[in-house]
């Protein structure tokens, strides 16, 4: 803890270094435009019930029917196919013990999605669903091959006609489409120092909670947990990023939130496709 102090306290002292490493990346209106003042449905529209999984094709149809944008997470299997799924293991949501990479895509295809009938889908086959009718923000998932998951994930974006952007937890990922891919919106995905300590010691998770890291990244949005936003978050803001907020949830103040955000990640409610207010408007 002391380190953090520390290091928090050259940052404050040295403006110009602060600026240095919190610099997002810059982005065209024409890359923001289909994400702005938007709703994203949260893996999909999903319900508390579990009937309709996440990430599942059902509640990515449900989501396209409606008209939201979907936030969705892909990551590899086994024999490096690229799936759609949020969690490492698959333990919650199948039932089965283990991490996804673990698996092959024929063995994973076998295990149910929350007790339903539906299966873990292929990335090309959500994409062939939405078929470009809504956005998309694809989060990439930290594994064993990050580097040619994302080289992987390109090329089958770079064929898809429709709007997305990408995102991740991991800075290099991001760090790596603004490198490959300049053209994509990009965006770095964030918490408190307490989520990160969960699997990272206390340097790194200060670095990632206050998003020192966009010095490699250079992301086009921040997208932070509703929960907590230092400082840096709305530093970055003011000097370009887009904000995204997520998950919001029933019960949390809506409007609020909505007011002071591009894009809103959202589940179990159902929100206006659009949001009335956001930054945006006041850009």
């Amino acid at each position: 803890m002391l380190l953090i102090y520390v290091l928090l306290g050259i940052l404050v002292c040295f403006p110009p270094v602060l600026f240095f490493l919190i610099w997002p990346g810059r982005s065209t209106r024409s890359m923001r435009a289909p994400f702005e003042r938007r709703n994203f449905a949260h893996r999909g529209l999903h319900t508390p019930d579990k009937s309709v999984p996440e990430n599942s094709l059902a509640a990515f149809r449900d989501a396209v029917r409606a008209g939201y944008g979907i936030e969705l997470d892909i990551q590899f299997t086994k024999d490096e196919q690229i799936v759609v799924f949020h969690d490492d293991t698959l333990d919650r949501v199948c039932g089965v013990h283990g991490r996804v990479d673990d698996y092959t895509l024929k063995e994973l295809t076998s295990f149910s999605l929350c007790g339903t009938g539906e299966r873990i889908p292929l990335f090309s086959e959500v994409l062939s669903l939405v078929g470009g009718r809504v956005p998309l923000i694809v989060e990439l998932k930290s594994g064993r091959k990050n580097s040619l998951l994302c080289s992987k994930s390109l090329r089958l974006l770079r064929r898809y006609q429709g709007p997305y952007c990408v995102e991740s937890f991991n800075p290099l990922i991001v760090a790596w489409f603004r490198f490959h891919a300049p053209d994509i919106l990009r965006g770095q995905l964030s918490a408190s120092i307490a989520e990160f300590r969960e699997e990272a010691p206390a340097y790194r998770a200060f670095f990632l909670s206050y998003l020192l890291t966009n010095v490699a990244a250079r992301p086009h949005f921040i997208a932070y947990d509703k929960k907590t936003r230092p400082f840096t978050a709305g530093l970055a803001e003011l000097l370009g990023a887009m904000s995204v907020v997520w998950t919001v949830r029933p019960g949390d103040p809506i409007d609020k939130i909505a007011a002071f955000h591009d894009a809103v990640i959202f589940e179990f409610y159902r929100p206006p496709i659009r949001n009335r207010r956001g930054s945006a408007s006041r850009r």
